[in-house]
């Protein structure tokens, strides 16, 4: 038995299961050279082998099992040639494809890297690319507390003319505003249209960082100063985009604009 191979030993020599083996033999797709009669074991020759790595190869241009046993049964040798110089010549072009794909995945990647490295700051800060956005200001409430959140954005809708509340939408976002010594809470508008207390927050790169209640002041100093330092940047004005963290619990990104 030394030029025949057990079920087990082929099937690891190929990389498929012994099941997938015992299907190949069912529909006769490729039966083993050797069955013995009394405990029905299969065993394979090296030709073998070579049929079903060809099996599986042609599996991956995405033929059907069917086709595949159609076109090995063929009577004309020519014919099964110029099969597989056809599939060969589809595993080439897929192969380019896979390359080209792999290519820009990898230029993608490291163009993704280099802005996770230039984002991430030890000291917690990071650079966040922000659109423009609309913000409507409180006409009166100036920080946030447990009340004025709870039901945030009616009090925007009030100080809307009710004739123009229809043309208002809002983001489900809180935050204060913050310009010469002043500050807003503020609402962030899907929709609006023209009415005084509107806001628009220019788009660019915002210097960034977290921060709960109790370091905000410290947290909000230490960002001034390196917006100074770093990027040579006088602060016109400061967002705090409020994030609700659990029920009466909020912390806070501060975000200035740097260019």
């Amino acid at each position: 038995m030394s030029n025949y191979f057990s079920i087990g030993e082929t099937a690891k020599s190929v990389n498929v299961t012994k099941e997938t083996l015992r299907h190949y033999d069912r529909i006769g797709l490729i039966k083993p050279s050797k069955k013995d009669e009394f405990t029905n074991y299969r065993y394979y020759t090296a030709q073998d082998i070579v049929r079903i790595q060809t099996i599986k190869a042609l599996q991956t241009m995405d033929l059907p099992l069917q086709e595949i046993k159609t076109v090995l049964e063929y009577d004309n040798l020519e014919e099964i040639v110029q099969f597989l110089e056809m599939a060969e010549k589809k595993a080439e072009e897929k192969i380019a494809d896979l390359q080209f794909s792999k290519s820009k995945i990898q230029l993608a990647k490291s163009d993704y890297k280099k802005k996770l490295k230039n984002n991430k700051d030890v000291d917690g800060f990071f650079l966040k690319d922000i659109s423009e956005r609309t913000i409507l200001l409180s006409d009166y409430l100036e920080t946030p507390t447990v009340d004025n959140l709870w039901d945030y954005l009616r009090h925007f809708y009030n100080q809307i003319p009710s004739s123009m509340q229809e043309n208002f939408s809002f983001e489900d976002l809180a935050g204060v505003y913050k310009e010469n010594n002043k500050s807003s809470l503020f609402a962030l508008c899907k929709k609006y249209a023209n009415i005084q207390g509107l806001k628009k927050l220019p788009s660019g790169t915002y210097l960034c960082i977290h921060c709960t209640e109790e370091e905000k002041v410290i947290a909000t100093n230490n960002l001034i100063k390196k917006a100074k330092e770093q990027y040579e940047i006088e602060p016109q004005f400061i967002v705090e985009v409020i994030v609700v963290s659990g029920i009466l619990n909020w912390k806070y990104e501060i975000q200035l604009l740097i260019k």
